[in-house]
């Protein structure tokens, strides 16, 4: 019995320096506590609806072809062509959905437009006669296709659109002005292009597109004073390069 508790007394003298080895020293710094699990943030989607508005200019070429049946003047025909250049500003509404990097979307918008063109001609001592044509309004319908680097996104767009523009014609003379004649049109086309948009926030994103826009416009009105009929037919391309900010709303 006596040489069992002289073993165990030796053996907790041999283990007594390795225990106070593994105990922090006096006074020293305490044991660090385990590292907090921080969850990594979802990727971003670009999956939601979203509404917008945007800004920009539009640099549009035109020609035209007119004639005149009915009334004296019954057969006449004449044409032209020149640049509507000014700025657009309007809204737009869609939906995309994110499938891992591909995103899908409808988007629909709509622009007012300052674009227009003004030619003045003379007609004889002291009168002149100018024309004006107008582009006041221009619309799109379109799916856009692209593909989603986290943030940023590059996409292709091609659909529907529709194009106002108006023709007038007005004559001064001696101090008076009259109108001539005054067509407007609403008519439906085509248009394509693309963009870069990047989400700076959850739910705020910014873009720049260019759109391509074509349209054919045909117009008639009654030629005053004179009578008869004109009809007025127009090829017009439109190119828009414009801005725009967007609120995505969460999915």
């Amino acid at each position: 019995m006596k040489r069992i508790l002289i073993a165990s007394a030796l053996a907790l003298a041999a283990a007594a320096p390795a225990f106070a080895a593994d105990l922090p020293p006096p006074g020293g710094p305490p044991p660090r506590a385990p590292v907090a699990y921080v969850p990594a943030p979802p990727p971003f989607s670009w999956t939601g609806f979203y509404v917008g508005v945007n800004g920009g200019w539009g640099f549009a070429n035109g020609n035209t072809n007119a004639s005149i049946a009915g009334g004296p003047l019954t057969g006449a025909t004449g044409s032209g062509s020149g640049s509507l250049n000014g700025g657009i500003a309007g809204g737009q509404i869609g939906f995309n959905y994110q499938m891992n990097a591909l995103v899908v979307g409808f988007e629909g918008d709509i622009d007012w437009s300052g674009q227009s063109r003004t030619d003045t001609f003379g007609c004889g001592v002291g009168c002149t006669v100018s024309e004006t044509v107008k582009i006041p309004w221009l619309a799109t319908a379109r799916v856009r296709i692209g593909g989603a680097f986290d943030h940023a996104l590059v996409y292709a767009t091609g659909g529907a659109a529709w194009t106002n523009a108006s023709d007038s014609l007005t004559a001064s003379a001696l101090g008076v002005t009259a109108n001539l004649l005054s067509l407007s049109s609403t008519n439906t086309g085509w248009t394509a292009g693309g963009g870069v948009e990047y989400a700076f926030t959850d739910n705020w994103t910014a873009r720049i597109e260019y759109l391509y826009v074509q349209t054919n416009l045909t117009a008639s009105a009654a030629v005053p004073f004179a009578g008869g009929t004109i009809t007025e037919t127009a090829h017009l391309k439109d190119n828009l390069v414009r801005g725009g900010i967007n609120y995505k709303f969460s999915f």
